[in-house]
């Protein structure tokens, strides 16, 4: 955790990271987001949920990257339905899915791109 001053000052405005391009499911677009999870490097992993998808999202990148899902809504291991969250299982080297509309919670294998 950062060590922020009781006197820092904060920007007034904001800059977009990731997205920013309407909405749609292009990978320079993101669909009703619901979740974030930032990873030491600063890679954004973001539950795209109106796409159905998560998406891996780079510091400084124009386009993400989808890493699961993004292959419709449906309950097959290669799909997701609406998810809600996600973070990394470091020692797995998995992504954890809230997958809201399946009501599972899944295992996401960085490594292959397959479910466990």
């Amino acid at each position: 955790i950062p060590n922020i001053l009781l006197d820092a000052g904060w920007s007034l405005d904001g800059k977009t990271v990731a997205g920013g391009n309407g909405e749609g499911d292009a990978t320079n677009q993101l669909k009703r987001t619901s979740g974030i999870f930032v990873d030491d490097d600063q890679t954004m992993i973001i539950a795209d949920s109106g796409n159905n998808r998560i998406v891996q999202w780079k510091m400084g990148d124009t386009n993400g990257q989808v890493v699961a899902g993004g292959k419709g809504n449906g309950n097959r291991l290669d799909q997701l339905d609406r998810p809600t969250d996600v973070l990394i299982d470091k020692v797995t080297d998995s992504l954890i899915i809230c997958d809201r509309r399946n009501r599972r919670v899944v295992r996401w294998s960085r490594r292959s791109g397959t479910t466990q």
